[in-house]
């Protein structure tokens, strides 16, 4: 049995993994359980996304990725070597190669532990490209025409946003402001507004279920428990889209900035190609209700949510795997 080709989508918030020939097989939450006492893996991925806030003392359930890069090295690389091998990708002759996406400002430093990484857990030759690239491909883009396409990549911990024309990015920006940064918005304003602490579940829960960022477009309420600060004990509340959507302007504000700032470096030619094919919207951020008109509403440039938008990335590495002879990709060298 030989080795596959395989691409990776490593984020903050999730692992996808594309083999060639088989499509998206894995999609895990990147988590990893640990037992501090004997410092031995307990549990990666969904299993081990069950156990977060919910642990005894010496368990604790680590996020070996922040902000689209490596924080815990030997966690991310245990992580991997999971993965890979629940997959059954590694061959008994030969190792497979792993294309790797990675924001767009990343140092080398960084892009050389996430080679490292992947090279430890299994892999033979490590290609990296840029995430919002290869999410564009995913989308169905055709950014291999001289003519403008842009993306906004709104993942777990960073959101990228790139212009590109003739297969390549033209001008972009990465900022460290997505998914995590609106569930800890909803965490700290029901910790200042209601005296309340609830866990990063529920945050995240109240996002998926009831959050907005385009005034007045949804009204929802939804009821959460959590622990009063005051007295110590467990209380109910209900909470209202419009308190949501206040919580997360700033976040929200700090996305519509980003894509202005790359907007405005644009060559004028490729901002005409752009009014007219619109800006897609990748990332699970794209599912957060009301982004795609609020952006129209500020950038006064159509905007689309991609297909399947949390799948664009991994798909997109399929289709570099796809043609990896013929590309260019980065090969990132020590």
């Amino acid at each position: 049995m030989f080795g596959r080709d395989i691409g990776i989508d490593l984020g903050t918030a999730n692992v996808l993994i594309y083999v060639k020939g088989s499509g998206i097989v894995l999609n895990e939450p990147s988590v990893v359980a640990l037992d501090t006492t004997t410092n031995r893996v307990l549990a990666v991925g969904e299993e081990a996304f069950r156990m977060v806030g919910r642990t005894p003392g010496n368990i604790v359930a680590i996020r070996p990725m922040k902000d689209g890069v490596i924080a815990d090295f030997d966690m991310t690389e245990s992580m991997l070597k999971h993965f890979l091998n629940k997959i059954k990708v590694k061959g008994v002759f030969s190792k497979p190669r792993i294309l790797i996406c990675c924001p767009t400002n990343i140092t080398s430093v960084e892009q050389k532990a996430i080679r490292q990484a992947a090279e430890k857990s299994g892999g033979k030759d490590v290609y990296l490209e840029e995430e919002p690239k290869v999410a564009a491909i995913g989308a169905g883009m055709d950014i291999f025409q001289p003519s403008g396409n842009m993306v906004v990549d709104i993942g777990g911990g960073t959101t990228d946003v790139a212009v590109l024309s003739m297969g390549d990015v033209v001008t972009s920006t990465s900022i460290k402001v997505a998914g995590d940064r609106f569930d800890a918005d909803i965490l700290t304003y029901i910790k200042k507004q209601y005296k309340l602490l609830i866990g990063e579940r529920t945050s995240e829960e109240i996002k998926k279920q009831i959050a907005t960022v385009f005034p007045s477009a949804r009204r929802e309420e939804m009821d959460i428990r959590g622990r009063d600060m005051v007295t110590g004990l467990p209380r109910n509340i209900t909470i209202r889209t419009d308190e949501i959507e206040k919580a997360l302007v700033e976040a929200v504000d700090d996305i519509v900035q980003a894509a202005k700032q790359v907007l405005e470096r644009t060559p004028p030619e490729l901002s005409a190609d752009i009014i007219d094919r619109g800006i897609i919207l990748t990332g699970g951020g794209a599912l957060l209700h009301g982004m795609d008109q609020l952006l129209a509403e500020r950038l006064k440039v159509p905007v689309l949510v991609a297909t399947e938008p949390m799948h664009c990335v991994a798909a997109g590495t399929g289709i570099i795997l796809e043609n990896l002879d013929k590309m260019s990709s980065k090969k990132v060298r020590i």
